[in-house]
């Protein structure tokens, strides 16, 4: 929570049109920090990635919410799944020793690509 409460100036004093991409990436970063923090808190027993899951993922629904207001659901919810997707990939890849093959990467690729195509079609 103390991260919302430290980013909302930054929010009130953005651009709006903006300000609801950066929260949708913000709830995207979030959604890797629960993720991870899913994967290691060992069933609640470990107090520090237990914190960081709750706080990761009250945050990054916050964040949501936000960016939900004006761009459209379909759009807003392939992008949070996706940054949340390819962001969890990655750190595996790098820090869970997961495979790191060409084709994992391709499809990573497409799924960046779709992103992209996702806002430049946004009316938002």
């Amino acid at each position: 929570m103390l991260c919302v409460f430290m980013l909302l100036p930054l929010q009130r004093n953005l651009n709006t049109k903006y300000m609801n991409w950066i929260n949708l990436l913000l709830a995207g970063l979030f959604e890797i920090g629960w993720t991870i923090g899913l994967k290691q808190m060992d069933n609640h027993k470990n107090i520090l990635w237990t914190a960081i899951f709750y706080i990761s993922i009250v945050t990054s629904f916050y964040f949501l919410q936000q960016a939900l207001k004006v761009i459209p659901i379909g759009t807003a919810y392939a992008i949070y799944t996706s940054i949340g997707a390819v962001g969890t990939v990655i750190i595996g890849m790098i820090f869970f020793k997961e495979p790191a093959t060409l084709i994992r990467i391709g499809f990573i690729l497409l799924i960046i690509t779709g992103v992209i195509g996702l806002k430049l079609t946004s009316t938002h």
